[in-house]
């Protein structure tokens, strides 16, 4: 118990003030394999954290069992609330997640039905992770959250079936680009307006050691403007360097046999 003195659960594992810590510790709070584990083991590693804070830990404990813990914290309950959150809405399920519904929208892409669907279903998902890892210090109503995710729905749509068209006539590589650039359109949408109410009335300010020192809506659009920038360069290099490798494995048959198939051929 020793080395247990003084450990502090909510200090940063690795240094946050280098690229190679803030990496570590984003992969470490993402990790999709939490999604797997029951709610009865993150309700576990919830009141093993919340022990530690009240500087009760149970004997025996070691300080790794205590960043696991933590990790499974902080992937599975909000930070504002400590509430469990939704299972789709966790960062950890982002990768397995999105990268499911990146696929399908890259490779159905052909018809106007198909890209209202999967756009639909896309814009669908980004609304729940947005809502669910929304800041809980300022509220928003259903009603914002129905207008946020209609004009968000409604903006990916108007773009991808707007460009789908307009690239009938290009080149395949450009007509699959088209849902990225719907995408990053809807970003622009849905991310500020899931988050209005930090717009319009700022978000908690707080020194290094966390008093209060007011609120500000300045910081509120320059943290929701980098959440905007982060999530179309997050989606960038998939949906842009994938449909160039789908073009070249076009060209193998037994990729031209599925495409006569999902063309009804």
């Amino acid at each position: 118990m020793e080395a247990l003195k003084g450990f502090d659960i909510d200090a940063p594992r690795w240094d946050q003030s280098t690229f190679m810590g803030r990496l570590k510790h984003f992969f470490n709070i993402t990790d999709c394999r939490t999604v797997l584990l029951p709610d009865s083991r993150l309700d576990e590693a919830k009141a093993l954290v919340e022990s530690c804070r009240a500087g009760s830990v149970p004997p025996g404990t070691t300080v790794e069992q205590l960043h696991y813990a933590k990790k499974l914290y902080d992937s599975a309950f909000h930070p504002d609330t400590g509430d469990r959150m939704n299972l789709i809405g966790r960062m950890s399920f982002q990768v397995p997640g999105g990268m499911a519904i990146t696929g399908f929208m890259l490779q159905f892409y052909r018809t106007v039905p198909a890209v209202v669907f999967w756009q639909w279903v896309n814009q669908s998902f980004n609304a729940l992770v947005n809502y669910t890892n929304r800041n809980a210090a300022s509220p928003i109503t259903p009603k914002q959250i129905g207008v946020a995710y209609v004009t968000a729905t409604s903006t990916a749509l108007a773009t991808a079936v707007g460009l789908n068209l307009y690239t009938k006539k290009a080149p395949p590589l450009v007509a699959r680009w088209v849902p990225f650039a719907a995408v990053a359109a809807a970003n622009c949408v849905n991310i500020p307006m899931m988050r209005q109410q930090e717009i319009l009335n700022g978000i908690a300010v707080t020194d290094e050691d966390g008093n209060k020192l007011g609120h500000s809506r300045k910081a509120a659009v320059k943290g929701i403007t980098q959440v905007v920038i982060s999530r179309v360069t997050m989606a960038a290099p998939g949906m842009i360097i994938l449909p160039i490798i789908m073009q070249r494995l076009e060209k193998y048959r037994f990729m031209q046999l599925y495409g006569c198939i999902q063309a009804g051929t």
